[in-house]
């Protein structure tokens, strides 16, 4: 973004026509819900802004119960969830993973994923 456009930035935030979306270096603007609601485009708002990190879990987590009998691999969660990055589903699994809904078998590409506690986390 140009800098004489990022001075606008922050009065067009605090006015409520622009959404930050991110910290740091990664940040974001969109134009703001109403906005969006107003041109008839609530959609292009929502896919514009992306999923939150519940719903990207709750999405991974129904893939992998649906495919339950063969395990889901990691390529399938990344067409579950294209907008996402591997490294950002490899988060959200570990999280799962951690809440004891899903475990995998094996490693690297050939590793599966499926729901419940596997093997290795029921002893102690």
């Amino acid at each position: 973004m140009p800098e004489h456009l990022k001075a606008c930035l922050p009065g067009l935030i605090a006015a409520g026509a622009v959404e930050s979306i991110g910290r740091g270096r990664g940040t974001r603007y969109i134009l703001a819900r109403g906005l969006y609601a107003a041109l008839g485009s609530k959609g292009v708002y929502t896919r514009t802004k992306g999923l939150d990190r519940g719903t990207n879990k709750a999405l991974l987590l129904k893939h992998i119960r649906d495919n339950a009998a063969n395990g889901a691999q990691m390529k399938e969660l990344q067409q579950v969830l294209p907008a996402l990055s591997r490294s950002q589903i490899q988060v959200l699994l570990r999280e799962l993973r951690k809440e004891g809904t899903i475990h995998s078998v094996g490693t690297t590409k050939a590793a599966r994923w499926y729901p419940g506690v596997g093997r290795e986390e029921l002893q102690p």
